[in-house]
């Protein structure tokens, strides 16, 4: 399994972007996929998860109600939409797949992928 993530820029706070996870692989349908970010001298951070077929979804209370991941499963494609940006959004976000621990938000995921920077200036 191999995760490319991409969609990262620089935009201004209150604007939106939308980051893109493919998977390539085996079953992605299969796998509980999910969000991550690590801000600068900061440890990695939980953002989102959804579920195989994507009708369950859970988010961090940093980004509940201006975050949404959703994915195709047709197309391997993993997605976050990121509404009402703000700097502290500001970070590399990593797409992950197949969690082995007690939660979603715990960062033992199987595969990871290398990370799209995004920016929010004030």
């Amino acid at each position: 399994v191999q995760l490319q993530a991409s969609g990262g820029g620089l935009v201004q706070a209150g604007n939106s972007l939308r980051l893109s996870c493919v998977f390539t692989g085996r079953d992605f349908n299969s796998y509980i996929m999910a969000w991550f970010r690590q801000a600068p001298g900061e440890e990695r951070e939980f953002v989102a998860a959804i579920s195989w077929e994507g009708g369950t979804t859970f988010y961090s209370d940093s980004v509940k109600g201006r975050f949404t991941a959703s994915r195709d499963n047709a197309k391997n494609t993993l997605y976050l939409q990121m509404e009402r940006l703000k700097p502290e959004d500001t970070g590399v976000y990593s797409c992950a797949a197949g969690p082995f621990g007690s939660t979603w938000e715990n960062d033992e995921y199987r595969y990871w992928g290398q990370g799209t920077l995004v920016t929010v200036s004030s």
